[in-house]
């Protein structure tokens, strides 16, 4: 690339990696034709209307693809599952393709890219534009992670697989089970490495570090470089490029081109001022996101009741109704989606619109993966934050920490008239949609998905329908205990339950370590870790449960201790 095409300034930020800042917007004139992309993923990428790279893109094809090892920071929405996933396609042979025949036929469909990904709906992401831009290609894209029965994803890398996408644990599981061999990857990329970190996984992705050829080409993503993620660049990775990616003019820590609004909100109140702000002008999809699971329970049946179609997405729900829900979410069949952190980190589709805090965020780095769900891939979006009168000292920090300048939060209501024009909602916009408006199918429209595999259906079943209290949509009826009946438990016929496999994890995986464990766990919440206690790992779910069974079929009082679980 020319000195005069070139948008990045070269300078030296340690002994052994350059850094690269993007100063102007120039290269959103270019294709990515021009930075020299096949054809076949040109096409495939003007096919879904994609064009011009965005910043960190252009930043990054030009050192990946010609294979340095590359650190790329970058906020999130970005854009950078595309400045990976093409050089990984580009450094990629697929059956059939130029240079097929030279690989050895007993090497002829072992990966030859792995990504590795925190949790299960950013591996899905990620697996699903990889086969977008790979649409003209014979390369097999194969997706691994927790939460599914393994024999599909075995027998899948049994047919072959040039690129594999997944989770720490579940590439650990089906290497130990000799499902995986990593020792022809030729690209290797480590996305949200800060993530990784938080969850506890920098062990677990070591461990898969040192089953990959030394040689080969490295990228590592991360929105943050925490002194843990820096060092393990420096072991695994050779003489990286750090690249740093903004907007031009953009030196926030949020993306620039999202709306931040914050209200100073009564807890009794906040329920009406959603209910309008839900029938604002131009409002699309829209991620609420709440601090607890029964709030977001309780929340999520409230809206529904006003007549807006929503789902909800919180710990205490089955795997089949999570999955049905962010499908629901995606397909259009519901609008509204509402959250607790868990999803967080994992729900990433580009035309969210809003996205409302129920509460302050504990911090300012939740505060920041919370609203990055809006305003993606050069979007705009609003973020609303509603900060109850106790909240508003943590509120004050996370503006000073984030140079926000909205320290003092203003007081709102339902009938507050600033409300109506900040966010352009109609004079006539009442507690509840009208009917003329519910136009979304609802949730009901949407299947549950089959996560178990045939020979597990007996343990699957009311996967949906045991998430959720008398046939709720949301998940529960707004009582605490009433959602935990999920899926992964069958009743006993003294009525307490009983752990049955978690979709084909536990039973078939040899793992016994603790620390396994917990990493499984995360992985199949997106982040959340699921807290056990008791000689034998009971979990406060379990417990509660059995406390309302008896053995004789007499009625007892019922006892309930809080747990950390109900949070």
């Amino acid at each position: 690339m020319s000195q005069e095409s070139s948008a990045a300034s070269f300078t030296e930020v340690d002994d052994d990696a350059v850094a690269v800042e993007n100063a102007t917007g120039q290269e959103e004139t270019r294709t990515f034709a021009d930075f020299g992309v096949s054809e076949e993923v040109t096409r495939a990428l003007a096919d879904e209307g994609i064009i011009h790279p965005f910043p960190i893109q252009a930043l990054t094809l030009p050192v990946a693809l010609d294979r340095h090892d590359i650190i790329g920071q970058a906020k999130t929405g970005t854009g950078k599952t595309l400045g990976f996933g093409i050089p990984m396609l580009e450094n990629t042979i697929g059956p059939g393709e130029e240079g097929w025949e030279k690989i050895p036929e007993k090497n002829q469909g072992l990966p030859q890219g792995l990504a590795i990904l925190p949790t299960r709906e950013l591996a899905k992401q990620v697996a699903n534009e990889l086969r977008m831009a790979a649409a003209h290609r014979s390369v097999r894209i194969v997706d691994i992670y927790g939460g599914r029965a393994y024999e599909p994803q075995q027998e899948a890398l049994r047919r072959g697989a040039e690129i594999v996408v997944g989770t720490p644990g579940r590439i650990i599981d089906l290497m130990r089970h000799g499902s995986l061999r990593l020792d022809h990857v030729k690209t290797l990329v480590l996305d949200e490495a800060d993530e990784m970190l938080d969850l506890g996984f920098l062990e677990d992705v070591e461990t898969i570090l040192s089953r990959v050829p030394e040689r080969r080409h490295t990228m590592l993503f991360s929105a943050t470089m925490p002194g843990p993620v820096i060092s393990m660049a420096r072991r695994y990775m050779s003489k990286p490029t750090h690249i740093r990616a903004s907007a031009p003019g953009d030196d926030t820590h949020t993306v620039k081109n999202i709306r931040q609004i914050v209200y100073r909100a009564h807890a009794l109140n906040k329920d009406e001022v959603i209910a309008r702000i839900l029938q604002a002008r131009g409002r699309g999809r829209t991620l609420i996101f709440t601090r607890t699971k029964r709030s977001a329970a309780r929340l999520a049946e409230d809206l529904e009741r006003r007549g807006f179609a929503t789902g909800a997405l919180h710990g205490d729900l089955g795997q089949g109704a999570r999955e049905q829900a962010l499908h629901a979410f995606r397909n259009g069949k519901v609008d509204v989606l509402v959250a607790t952190d868990v999803a967080a980190r994992g729900i990433d589709v580009d035309d969210v619109t809003h996205v409302i805090n129920y509460q302050c965020p504990e911090d300012e780095k939740i505060y920041v993966h919370r609203i990055g769900r809006t305003g993606r891939a050069g979007n705009k979006g609003t973020a609303v934050t509603f900060v109850d009168w106790d909240d508003v000292t943590r509120w004050k920090m996370i503006d000073k920490q984030l140079g926000l300048g909205m320290p003092e939060p203003v007081e709102t209501y339902h009938t507050s008239e600033h409300l109506y024009s900040d966010l352009d909602i109609p004079e006539a916009a009442g507690p509840r949609l009208p009917a003329s408006q519910r136009t979304a199918a609802g949730l009901d429209a949407e299947e549950v998905e089959d996560l178990e595999g045939p020979h597990k259906r007996r343990n699957a079943k009311g996967s949906r329908h045991g998430a959720r209290a008398k046939g709720s949509r949301s998940g529960h009826s707004g009582r605490a205990s009433s959602g935990r009946a999920s899926s992964g438990k069958t009743r006993s016929r003294a009525g307490s339950p009983k752990r049955s496999s978690r979709a084909g994890e536990s039973r078939d995986s040899k793992r016994s370590e603790p620390r396994a464990a917990r990493r499984t766990a995360s992985e199949n919440t997106g982040g959340h870790k699921a807290k056990t206690s008791g000689a034998k790992g009971q979990s406060g779910q379990t417990r509660n449960a059995k406390a309302q069974g008896t053995k004789s079929g007499a009625p007892t009082r019922r006892r309930r201790r809080l747990s950390f679980d109900d949070i």
